[in-house]
């Protein structure tokens, strides 16, 4: 199915925003917000992963039910999953368009991948620490 993807910041976020590598803002940021009845006519129910699919890729997310977006609309938090389905064309604005890319969406059995999964499979190198 197609929707609309809006991107933005969520207050459960910002607790975690000091650790972008963490659990939480990994597990805030890794969500699909997506109407109910959007769900059902998916086949999906809350909890369970979906394919997010993109002009620019695709990512897996777990999905939530979120009665306040409208039917058709989907959230994703800022962060690097949702940048991995961003189109990073800013129209000369040096911002890109968060608010208004179309996407697809499909059940999928695949894991969601970790903030440093993401950046290993783009060519970063895991810090080992002291």
């Amino acid at each position: 199915m197609k929707f609309i993807l809006n991107t933005g910041r969520t207050i459960r976020q910002g607790k975690y925003i000091e650790n972008k590598l963490g659990q939480g803002y990994a597990e805030e940021t890794s969500l699909c917000r997506i109407h109910p009845l959007d769900l059902l006519e998916l086949g999906v129910e809350e909890g369970e992963n979906i394919l997010v699919k993109s002009e620019i890729g695709e990512i897996v997310l777990e999905v939530l039910a979120d009665e306040g977006l409208p039917k058709g609309m989907v959230f994703i938090s800022y962060g690097i999953h949702c940048n991995s389905i961003i189109s990073p064309r800013t129209h000369g604005t040096g911002m890109p368009d968060y608010k208004i890319h179309e996407v697809e969406i499909f059940p999928t059995s695949e894991q969601r991948k970790t903030p440093t999964e993401i950046l290993e499979q783009l060519g970063g190198v895991r810090y080992a620490g002291n």
